[in-house]
């Protein structure tokens, strides 16, 4: 199976919006990717300048609920990390509960290394463990050649794959704190290529409109925003995510919808902390309103 971390984060992130394969193809280990082909829609604009000041900080922690085939199914966290010279780290935990550990038991963290001012990556790594099998991935970001390089180590076996990529090159983690940063605005249009699950994706997302969302968490306006994913190397793969953000100075990822090969998936978010704040944490009965 291929690893669930990356999956959830699929559920979640604008790049994780390209989903995820049904299966792994073993005749894709240990090489370089193809060119995208014809088929792969053309980015035609660069992703638009990024507010400033950045809406969250080191110390920041957002937790969510995951749920799968209408159960729920986990959670999942998101850290900002102190941020370093070189990077600004993002710390990312998934855990399966007790019963859809049944189904599929995932313990894994990842973590994305962002550029402290332009939010793009310059390194993933991800430990998970699903059920009895762990896997190792590390991806180095060459901003310079527009080059991908992801070392990974599955049931003991090593491998490596290189890829490339076209304006933009993300990670599923970061760009949702990417995301987070958009000068938002009704039919602003996105495209970026975004590394998930050892393959390279082409995003294209629009930002759809502003909508009231109902929470236990609260009560917010929100931009929806929605998506569709194409696996540069396979373009008859593609996926489409949706994705909430709060309309205010904190742009809260809210909720986001999804699917993975057990179906579908959904991510909302049910606490938050940041410095200089109060944990704010769902209360009572989930009623989503959208």
């Amino acid at each position: 199976m291929r690893p669930a971390l990356a999956a959830f984060l699929f559920s979640l992130s604008s790049a994780a919006w390209a989903q995820l394969p049904d299966a792994t193809d073993p005749s894709d280990e240990h090489k370089t990717a193809q060119p995208a082909s014809s088929a792969v829609p053309r980015c035609e604009q660069r992703l638009p300048t990024l507010r400033s000041p950045f809406a969250f900080a080191p110390g920041e922690m957002l937790e969510f609920d995951l749920d799968a085939m209408g159960a729920n199914a986990g959670k999942m966290t998101m850290q900002v990390q102190k941020k370093t010279d070189s990077a600004l780290p993002v710390q990312i935990k998934v855990q399966t509960n007790s019963f859809f550990s049944k189904v599929r038991r995932v313990d894994a963290t990842a973590v994305s290394y962002l550029h402290p001012k332009t939010l793009r990556t310059s390194r993933y790594t991800e430990d998970a463990m699903e059920n009895e099998s762990r896997r190792t991935v590390d991806v180095a970001f060459n901003t310079k050649d527009r080059k991908v390089r992801v070392e990974y180590v599955s049931r003991g076996k090593p491998g490596r794959n290189d890829y490339s990529y076209d304006h933009e090159g993300l990670d599923v983690g970061g760009a949702i704190y990417m995301m987070r940063q958009l000068p938002m605005k009704e039919g602003l249009p996105l495209c970026f290529d975004v590394y998930g699950v050892r393959r390279m994706w082409r995003m294209t997302a629009t930002v759809v409109k502003r909508e009231h969302v109902s929470l236990p968490l609260g009560e917010f306006e929100a931009w929806h925003l929605s998506g569709t994913a194409v696996r540069l190397d396979k373009p008859s793969m593609t996926r489409e995510v949706h994705v909430w953000i709060s309309d205010d100075e904190r742009r809260l990822p809210l909720a986001a919808v999804g699917s993975i090969d057990l179906g579908a998936v959904r991510a909302t978010l049910t606490s938050y902390s940041r410095p200089g704040e109060k944990a704010k944490q769902a209360q009572g009965k989930e009623q989503l309103k959208w």
